[in-house]
């Protein structure tokens, strides 16, 4: 099962599927052409590899997804690179407010035995860097909720789409950034994959903040879900409310 929950604010994060600071982006900023060359695939994306992200017709190709507009900046998905971002990544996943929910603190062979399944898959679940104004800034991860073992624990549907997050520089957390991102990135999702009808979420009953998010974000509480390492509740944004939540 893929990280079952989406950090926000926090960085809170899921359960294992199969210290990280402010400073750790600071220096960081991409050009726009950098982030053109990676969001499309560039040259070196004619031969998948683990390094190259994966295509994903089962997702409609989030690296072509492009740049969305919000009230905190231009925000663009990344797909992820592990020869260019698996140390800012794993630096993420040890800070404590990460580690917490996310369970991946530890060396860089922790989180690249979590990004590896991934990369080396069929596309049915992306790891992303999240860019605002340049900087990546979070971490995240677009998958088929249908394909994956949630859908045991849930009433599926055909192409529903599952979304985690985890914000990783303190400076971004607790102002709203985290819902901003939320909303924009469910509203790629739907602009973007015209025959999924639900976005999908399932954050740590515990992770309030995370909830608290979601619910800000135009989420609605569908119910309370156990999973195999957490209680968790199933979040959902629906395509037919999404103009009025």
């Amino acid at each position: 099962m893929p990280p079952t929950d989406a950090g926000t604010d926090t960085g809170a994060g899921p359960t294992p599927r199969t210290g990280g600071g402010a400073d750790d982006t600071l220096d960081m900023r991409w050009s726009d052409e950098l982030v053109a060359l990676f969001g499309e695939g560039g040259p070196m994306a004619l031969t998948p590899s683990y390094d190259d992200p994966p295509g994903g017709d089962l997702l409609d190709a989030p690296a072509g997804w492009g740049p969305a507009a919000t009230s905190a900046g231009v925000f663009q998905l990344v797909p992820v690179r592990v020869t260019r971002d698996l140390a800012l990544i794993s630096r993420w996943m040890n800070d404590p407010a990460v580690a917490a929910f996310w369970e991946l603190a530890g060396p860089e062979e922790v989180t690249a035995g979590h990004l590896r399944p991934q990369l080396e898959g069929d596309g049915r679940s992306v790891p992303c860097l999240g860019v605002l104004d340049g900087v990546p800034m979070s971490y995240w991860e677009i998958y088929r909720a249908d394909l994956d073992p949630l859908a045991r624990h849930y009433p599926a549907r055909p192409h529903d789409t599952g979304i985690h997050l985890l914000v990783g520089g303190v400076a971004n957390r607790g102002r709203g950034v985290g819902t901003t991102l939320l909303r924009a990135v469910s509203d790629l999702v739907l602009d973007h994959r015209p025959r999924c009808g639900r976005v999908i979420a399932e954050p740590d009953l515990r992770n309030t903040p995370s909830v608290a998010a979601f619910l800000n974000a135009g989420f609605r509480f569908s119910a309370e879900v156990d999973l195999p390492d957490k209680r968790a509740a199933l979040m959902v944004r629906e395509r037919a409310l999404r103009d009025r939540l």
